[in-house]
């Protein structure tokens, strides 16, 4: 069974629901994304979340350098994660293909990139806050199944780090992240 828009939801409703509970002295700490702190990594996702609304609409590119989170980051996520779920509902916008820095790609596959972004980033949320993430272990599955086929052809540099070994039995949500260059704290 491929995701579908309501996987999206669920993940990024997880997603909203810890970084609403993000303490003001938590936005500094750092994550396993080394570049990043807390702040940085949810800015970063409300920019995602924009730049695939930008791509399935047409519109244009949101700046990079702009504030992505405002007075209010918990209201940022929560208003573009809506943006996007919105953008991805239309009839026919799974099937049509659009231009992107990965090639010509379908709303669907569009749709699958940003679960696993997004599953990845709520891992990485939970890693840096200590705070649960209650992020759905049958997206996260099928997420490491499309990113699987996705790097199988396309390089990992500027993108991912290599993959870290976890037990066949860690949970798939540990699975992706240690997919995707991450070390869960995992029994080997």
């Amino acid at each position: 069974m491929a995701v579908g828009i309501e996987d999206l939801k669920r993940s990024s409703d997880a997603v909203g629901a810890v970084i609403a509970r993000i303490d003001e002295n938590q936005w500094d700490l750092p994550t396993p994304c080394t570049e990043w702190n807390v702040r940085d990594l949810v800015s970063h996702l409300v920019f995602g979340n924009r730049v695939f609304v930008a791509r399935l609409s047409g519109d244009e590119m949101p700046d990079r350098h702009a504030d992505q989170l405002g007075d209010d980051a918990a209201a940022a996520y929560v208003d573009t994660a809506a943006d996007l779920l919105d953008a991805l509902r239309p009839e026919g916008v799974l099937e049509r293909r659009y231009p992107g820095p990965l090639g010509v790609i379908t709303g669907l596959e569009t749709l699958q990139i940003r679960l696993y972004d997004l599953l990845a980033h709520g891992w990485d949320l939970e890693q840096a806050t200590g705070l649960p993430v209650d992020l759905p272990e049958d997206a996260a599955a099928e997420s490491l199944e499309f990113v699987r086929g996705q790097l199988a052809t396309a390089p990992r540099t500027g993108r991912f780090a290599e993959p870290q070994l976890v037990p066949d039995t860690a949970p798939a949500i540990d699975r992706l992240a240690a997919f995707l260059g991450r070390q869960p704290k995992v029994d080997q």
